[in-house]
């Protein structure tokens, strides 16, 4: 693996809002705004995280207010009408939560976000306590990098070692992310290789080739990437 890859303890936010099972629906509420988050951990003990409360665990309480017919009750879930009574963080949660562990790549929590479809995870440390945040957002950061930077690891890592100088004629530039390599390569076979290791270099968002003996000016295998950007706990509720 080229360069030093980024995991989430690196971008996760350290100092997180969190609450007990036994946290009320006003105060699960007053939270959120307080923080202005749309999900909460829930926690017990020294801080294991047994479940999340979010925004949707909430509403169907609103939703079911005015006391539909049991025709409407029958079209829902079983689990949102029992929502609709609940009075605690500890009967309003998902669980068992849906988390990632602090050393895990960004690559590997972006892949958790889209199957679970949440847009924040509770971060857990190798003993499943809670140690922060992640969001969409943080997992964008790697984006924010500068090109130089990317250019000076897309040189060092790889272009280095498809032509060696002093033989080297291939020339590097990062525009707004997009990574063009130009010159001659001794093997052009090499195109689809180079094309997979400057897309896993943090920041790239794109990779163009124009090459000696190369025609296409955007290889097939550099399509567009898409993007995948100690605790202090405010807790409320706890089990003691």
């Amino acid at each position: 693996m080229y360069g030093t890859r980024h995991i989430v303890s690196d971008v996760m936010t350290q100092t997180v809002a969190a609450v007990g099972r036994r946290a009320l629906f006003k105060e699960i509420v007053q939270l959120m705004q307080d923080w202005k988050v749309s999900a909460l951990p829930v926690i017990e003990g020294e801080g294991r995280v047994v479940g999340v409360v979010s925004e949707a665990d909430l509403l169907p309480k609103e939703e079911l207010r005015d006391d539909p017919d049991a025709g409407y009750l029958q079209l829902r879930q079983p689990v949102d009408v029992a929502k609709a009574g609940a009075l605690t963080a500890g009967d309003l949660m998902s669980s068992p939560a849906v988390t990632v562990r602090a050393g895990a790549t960004l690559a590997e929590a972006a892949r958790i976000m889209a199957h679970e479809g949440v847009k924040r995870l509770p971060v857990v440390d190798d003993a499943g306590l809670l140690a922060g945040v992640v969001s969409r957002a943080d997992l964008l950061k790697v984006f924010l990098r500068d090109d130089e930077d990317i250019a000076e690891e897309v040189r060092r890592e790889i272009s280095s070692n498809l032509s060696p100088p002093p033989s080297s004629a291939v020339h590097v530039e990062v525009h707004d992310g997009v990574v063009t390599l130009t010159g001659r390569l001794p093997d052009t076979s090499l195109v689809p290789v180079a094309a997979r290791l400057i897309r896993a270099v943090e920041g790239v968002v794109d990779v163009e080739f124009d090459l000696a003996h190369h025609s296409a000016a955007r290889c097939p295998d550099a399509t567009s990437s898409r993007g995948l950007g100690p605790v202090g706990s405010a807790t409320t509720g706890g089990d003691g």
